[in-house]
């Protein structure tokens, strides 16, 4: 008999459409959140260059090398105006989703709750699962034309038992970028119900539009409740070096820290070397990546216009409403392999809203390709009807 506690955590469905799309190179890959755009060249160079030292082949230190805690702290105060401390307040993680486990560990015990939206990340809901806490979700609603937080559903959802407040900005899959209002209500929440404010910050800097940035930790009185998320993944592109931090007040992360050695344990030194040199890499870097994937959303927003897509204000994916088309999301999902599309159904990333939907990822297809998008996915609409 297997483990009552992964009973009711699914699999996120991308791994499905992955395979029914197989190999056939005239699919267009909208299906997983991966990016055809590079890692910056020192950070290619300085990846290959720790391979076979004896600096980057070690278990220690378990909080992860200065110079990556250092660099870290850097780019926090310069997103927050929040001064970090490298060596007690950094954690460097096997990457991002191990950062989330570490956080939700140090912040929650089995049976408390946590907040998220619905839709948001799979990944995010079914961590707060794994470690035995309780998912509440909160509605985007998009009756605007844009994705918004429904606000009295936020006052709402926080009860006795809620421990944090876990969001990711910009959002995924939908894209949705909290307003100003909807930060200074969830930071009246946290302040108010005394709870944390868990930013999952891998994609913070990808906006589009000419959009303000704001980090949570800037706002009044909630330096000290946010427990910041973040990655090379997205912005420095690097999927694979697997490498995360968690960004905290000092005592959490002590805990962070404790959770982290028995879960990922060391981040490995030669990726963690290629991550010093990307976050150190300069601004013109990530601006340049930002302003490809803004022409590729805007060319998604193109091809599919007149259908039920809202615009996503950043990040690297965006939501399609299938069953205001009086369609299952995975029926079309099924359908669009077959005019080779790979896209995912969102059964399992919320309760009411996420099911609605079928995400389309844009970080990964160059323009040229996507405008073969609106033709296929009309086919694919006209053979369910």
């Amino acid at each position: 008999m297997g483990s009552r506690r992964m009973e009711a955590i699914p699999g996120f469905g991308i791994d499905r459409v992955a395979r029914a799309a197989g190999e056939d190179p005239e699919v267009l890959r909208l299906e997983n959140l991966d990016t055809d755009v590079p890692p910056h060249p020192d950070a290619l160079a300085a990846t290959r260059e720790a391979v076979g030292t004896d600096e980057a082949n070690s278990w220690l230190p378990f909080r992860g090398k200065h110079g990556l805690r250092q660099a870290v702290a850097e780019q926090l105060e310069d997103r927050s105006g929040v001064e970090y401390d490298p060596m007690t307040q950094i954690v460097i993680t096997c990457g991002e989703g191990d950062a989330m486990v570490d956080a939700l560990f140090a912040t929650t015990d089995p049976g408390e709750e946590v907040i998220l939206t619905d839709p948001t990340y799979a990944g995010m809901i079914n961590r707060v699962r794994i470690v035995g806490a309780v998912p509440r979700m909160v509605p985007l609603v998009a009756d605007s034309g844009e994705w918004r937080l429904d606000l009295e559903a936020l006052e709402a959802a926080a009860g006795p038992r809620t421990r944090a407040l876990f969001v990711a900005n910009p959002g995924m899959p939908t894209g949705h970028v909290f307003s100003a209002e909807e930060w200074d209500a969830a930071a009246s929440l946290c302040r108010d119900r005394d709870i944390w404010l868990i930013h999952l910050a891998w994609m913070e800097r990808i906006l589009f539009d000419g959009r303000e940035f704001r980090h949570p930790a800037s706002l009044a009185g909630l330096a000290d409740r946010v427990i910041t998320v973040g990655s090379v993944s997205m912005e420095q592109r690097m999927i694979g070096w697997r490498i995360g931090w968690v960004a905290a007040p000092e005592a959490i992360a002590d805990d962070v820290t404790r959770a982290h050695i028995y879960n990922g344990l060391t981040a490995g030194g030669v990726a963690q070397a290629g991550a010093v040199a990307a976050l150190t890499a300069g601004a013109a870097d990530l601006e340049a990546a930002v302003t490809e994937w803004e022409a590729r959303r805007d060319e998604m927003l193109r091809q599919l216009e007149g259908l039920p897509v809202v615009p996503p204000a950043g990040g690297w994916s965006m939501l399609m409403d299938v069953e205001s088309l009086g369609l299952k999301a995975p029926d079309l999902s099924g359908a669009l392999i077959d005019q080779k599309v790979a896209a995912t159904p969102m059964t399992a990333w919320g309760e009411k809203v996420a099911p609605r939907h079928v995400r389309f990822v844009y970080s990964k297809e160059p323009v040229e390709r996507l405008a073969r998008l609106g033709d296929r996915v009309r086919a694919a609409l006209d053979s369910l009807r």
